[in-house]
């Protein structure tokens, strides 16, 4: 009866685990970040540690590095970066203006038999949806961001409490698995380690390798649509790159924003077709280049679970969801495969022995009486 009911305890625990995380998720982001940050830069400490450098001197080194880079970078593309983004919010009303007028001028070419009536129509449609329709939901959108995590105690709170933890977790780390791994039922034990060294294996290699495909991206669309003119390339091509760990939908977003600001400003095709040449080989290189080398074709993360997982983290949980989305994904993805495998082994698929042998006498195909 105990075994029976052990899967139910997974779900509790794991239904626990949700309501924690919801309750909490206004105060997690730090200790979340801090965490991925102490996963991803351990080897690091390995490493240093292997070369005889004590481990909280190690942890000590790495923190202060990665705390000194992350404020250089902040130091020097915030106020870059702040000063186009508010650039472009001031200029995104003329912009719009600016499409719905093409766009009217595109039907008025194309349909030369409409009225003036239905033109007029068409005018107030194409307002009404590409204008304060269309503000609104960019509001809406930064708004709810904004008030998912990026308000800015939650940064201040980053900046402060995330290399605390990270320090301590990359100091304790060896400690804490070798804790953990302690307190495994020991029959389970072996089975369990499989289990999380796959995790493992599938976050590291996704992980690390996403994080240089974004930044190397973010580099490339930023620098091509800044050579090729279009305003504020710089921050649509870096940001671009950024949310490029959404598959194919980070990109959809840069390629269609970066894409209505050229038939805005550029009255020629060319510089168009140049800025959308710019999307169409970075993914292209993206594609055949960069992720197969960086992330690696076969990580056991489909594109359409990850992108399931970042919408469902991002909508329960805000940003400390978003971050929290590919760990719980991968998860979920290596034990659904072994809870799977466990099935296909299990009586409830190949039927039970007694059911196999009345099946077989039903048909006579192993019968020996019957030969």
């Amino acid at each position: 009866m105990v075994a029976n009911r052990r899967p139910l305890y997974w779900v509790a625990g794991f239904g626990a685990f949700l309501a924690l995380v919801f309750l909490l998720s206004d105060i997690l982001l730090p200790f979340v970040a801090g965490i991925i940050l102490a996963y991803l830069l351990d080897p690091i400490a390995d490493f240093l540690e292997r070369h005889r450098f004590p481990r909280w001197l190690a942890a000590g080194l790495i923190t202060l590095l990665a705390t000194t880079v992350v404020i250089s970078v902040l130091l020097v593309l915030v106020p870059l970066l702040q000063s186009q983004i508010v650039d472009f919010a001031g200029r995104l009303p003329n912009y719009v203006e600016l499409l719905r007028e093409k766009a009217v001028a595109l039907l008025a070419a194309v349909q030369t038999q409409v009225t003036p009536e239905e033109m007029a129509s068409i005018r107030e449609k194409i307002g009404g949806a590409a204008g304060p329709n269309a503000l609104a939901w960019i509001g809406n959108l930064l708004t709810r961001i904004w008030g998912g995590g990026v308000a800015l105690l939650n940064l201040l709170s980053l900046l402060v409490i995330t290399p605390i933890v990270m320090f301590y977790l990359l100091r304790d780390w060896d400690d804490l698995l070798e804790t953990i791994e302690g307190w495994l039922p020991r029959h389970l034990a072996p089975v369990i380690r499989e289990k999380t060294l796959e995790i493992d294996g599938v976050l590291s290699g996704f992980l690390r390798g996403q994080f240089s495909v974004c930044l190397l991206l973010g580099l490339l669309y930023a620098i091509g649509l800044t050579a090729v003119g279009l305003d504020f390339g710089l921050i649509i091509g870096f940001v671009t790159g950024l949310i490029s760990f959404v598959p194919y939908f980070g990109m959809l977003i840069g390629f269609a924003i970066g894409l209505g600001v050229a038939i805005a400003q550029f009255s020629d095709w060319q510089p168009i077709a140049m800025v959308a040449g710019v999307f169409v080989i970075g993914q292209f290189l993206e594609g055949n280049f960069i992720t197969p080398r960086l992330v690696g074709e076969r990580i056991g993360l489909h594109p359409a679970w990850i992108i399931f997982a970042l919408l469902a983290g991002g909508a329960l949980f805000g940003f400390t969801g978003i971050l929290l989305a590919v760990p719980v994904a991968a998860v979920v993805g290596v034990l659904g495969r072994f809870a799977i495998q466990q099935y296909k082994q299990s009586a409830a698929y190949l039927g039970s022995p007694d059911v196999q042998e009345s099946h077989d006498d039903g048909d006579g195909t192993h019968d020996g009486s019957r030969g």
